[in-house]
């Protein structure tokens, strides 16, 4: 019996490892998906067989709620709610490793050894990463608009950082007495909410993953401490392919992860707080807006996390093909977080019918800028903002952004004034030959569609 359980965790993670390899493309990544969905229920099932548990009647309670939770919210959560999802549930693996260390060391079931030190990492790094995870949604749900600091921030955090650790080796020693412990995940969670906080908007896509790869570490140490091979194999390739993205997003950022998770230990001077623009608003209307586009020799266009939530991706592709119909050089923009997450733009695009080879990434399309008649902006905001290029105490310095700013023309679809994500005025809006066309993404793109047709 244990050769056959010992093979079923084998063939768990060998489907986990398909899984995460048919999600490095968007062709295979529902067979990917399946993959892993299946990886996952052999698993669970050679550990309900092989622990021999006797609270299955709870267990199974358990699976049914989340089940049920999770098929819910994966069916409604709209696809520019995708991000705050992530963020939500990697927190719930987070939490279930905190937690499942928190049994194992109130139980005494812990005891010396590498089991333990493995144990209280995982508590501590799971812990964090749930409470990090939930400051990360509610920035994203729109919650927390700002960064949130205060004077002596950087004091606070390391003050509950050295808490954290101090009280691990406390734990680790012996001293596992439930104030002790309960101490011990209180900073962990304290520790997690002040390291989020200060954290800008434009940085959560980098957050999100780097907590993804926490809570795979800190799952696969909770299963070397219950001997669980399924959860170490599950948590260490979660937290390398996090970890390998994590990495690559945040160069892609030109942002190393140090900057990132330390705004919270830096002093509050570090980031400049968000300035007005001076400039004027210079509003369009459809036909004229429709008549540059229509007699210009090439377009980008520039989406954003506007289009997303307007859902208006479709009328974007009829207003590319009534251009295309007139001759127009058109090509799609595509920042790294547009839409705040990795990819999350070019899902939207490709649902729409649109062609890969009309999609460019930042590197390749801005060079173009600087020969495009006109560049159309729809509901993006901070991925076009000069400041981060051109003003250095900006919060948003260092950010690659599309070089909109460099063409002939800009035109913006945008309801009104505002900030974007990160609370930055932005110069674009303003410049004298940017023209805003006041209207929802959805609206401003049927319009521009019908006045074409007059034009």
């Amino acid at each position: 019996m244990s050769y056959v359980l010992e093979t079923g965790y084998l063939v768990a993670a060998v489907l986990l490892i398909l899984g995460l390899r048919g999600m490095s493309s968007p062709r295979t990544a529902h067979r990917g998906l399946t993959w892993v969905g299946i990886g996952m229920v052999v698993a669970v099932l050679v550990t309900f067989i092989r622990t021999g548990a006797g609270n299955i009647g709870l267990m199974l309670t358990a699976l049914v709620i989340g089940g049920v939770l999770a098929a819910v919210y994966g069916r409604q959560v709209p696809m520019t709610a995708m991000p705050q999802g992530v963020a939500l549930f990697n927190g719930m693996g987070g939490g279930a490793a905190g937690a499942i260390a928190a049994v194992e060391l109130v139980g005494g079931a812990a005891v010396g050894g590498a089991p333990l030190v493995l144990g209280v990492l995982g508590a501590l790094i799971g812990t964090v990463s749930f409470a990090g995870s939930g400051v990360a949604f509610g920035k994203l749900q729109g919650w927390m608009r700002r960064p949130v600091r205060f004077p002596a921030m950087p004091m606070v955090n390391g003050a509950v950082a050295l808490a954290a650790v101090a009280l691990g080796f406390a734990v680790i020693a012996g001293a596992q007495m439930d104030p002790v412990l309960a101490a011990y995940f209180a900073a962990a969670v304290a520790l997690g909410i002040l390291v989020t906080l200060p954290i800008g908007g434009a940085d959560m896509p980098v957050v999100i993953s780097l907590y993804n790869a926490a809570t795979g570490l800190a799952v696969a140490f909770e299963g070397y401490l219950l001997n669980n091979p399924a959860m170490v194999i599950a948590g260490t390739v979660v937290g390398a392919a996090g970890t390998l993205l994590t990495l690559l997003m945040a160069k892609a950022m030109h942002r190393s992860v140090l900057q990132v998770v330390g705004a919270g230990f830096r002093a509050p001077e570090a980031a400049a707080e968000a300035t007005e623009s001076g400039g004027i608003l210079k509003g369009t209307e459809p036909v004229d807006a429709a008549i540059q586009l229509g007699y210009a020799r090439k377009v980008i266009i520039v989406p954003g996390y506007g289009m997303a939530v307007a859902q208006a991706q479709h009328k974007v592709w009829e207003l590319v093909q009534r251009l295309r119909e007139r001759g127009v050089e058109v090509r799609f923009a595509i920042h790294p977080v547009a839409g705040r997450m990795p990819g999350h733009m070019n899902v939207l695009l490709a649902e729409a019918g649109v062609p890969y080879d009309m999609v460019a990434d930042l590197e390749s399309v801005n060079p173009e800028f600087a020969r495009a008649d006109v560049a159309l902006v729809i509901g993006a905001n901070d991925v076009v903002n000069p400041s981060a290029r051109d003003v250095p105490d900006s919060p948003i310095y260092g950010m690659p952004i599309l070089n909109v700013d460099e063409a002939d023309n800009a035109i913006v679809i945008k309801r009104g004034g505002g900030q974007g994500f990160s609370g930055v005025e932005n110069p674009l809006f303003t410049a004298d030959n940017t023209r805003i066309l006041f209207r929802d993404a959805l609206d401003g793109a049927s319009e521009l569609v019908q006045a074409l047709k007059q034009v």
